[in-house]
């Protein structure tokens, strides 16, 4: 008798993303048994190090409770997700300040955050805009011109 080989930490992971696209659940456990049922069986640990891995979030859901899901910040297409948020970006020569749609500051702080630009000291959200600090203030208006390009605007 042959057994089937088994699946990759990737597909496993993609499933799992699929699920969390797709509301998510309340528990690992119940995570856990969804997956087994779409024939990826895992432990509690190696789920733990896939929600971390994708970085998947416990949040409250509009109905009350606790959900695990996946915020558009967090989704590998994160950039494109919040790109169509973002209105403007301009500089003053000290900070670089972008403006967005309300309520989406803090998830285009992130996709700034995690760009990884050399050129940032950090981000500051507020509803609809965001301070970006620059490391060095001679290089204010190429990062506003960086965080432009990552935006398309």
């Amino acid at each position: 008798m042959r057994l089937a080989a088994p699946r990759s930490p990737d597909r496993r992971r993609d499933a799992l993303a699929r699920l969390l696209s797709e509301g998510g659940a309340g528990t690992q456990e119940e995570l856990l048994v969804r997956l087994r049922k779409l024939g990826f069986p895992a432990t509690q640990a190696t789920l733990s190090r896939d929600l971390a891995h994708l970085g998947a979030r416990r949040s409250t859901s509009p109905q009350g409770g606790v959900r695990y899901g996946l915020g558009p910040e967090d989704r590998r297409d994160g950039v494109e997700a919040v790109r169509r948020v973002v209105s403007a970006v301009s500089s003053n020569g000290a900070l670089v300040v972008v403006r967005t749609q309300p309520g989406s500051a803090p998830a285009v702080a992130r996709a700034i955050d995690l760009a990884g630009f050399d050129d940032v000291l950090g981000t500051i959200a507020g509803d609809d805009t965001i301070f970006v600090a620059p490391a060095r203030e001679r290089r204010t208006r190429a990062l506003a011109a960086r965080v432009k390009e990552l935006f398309g605007v």
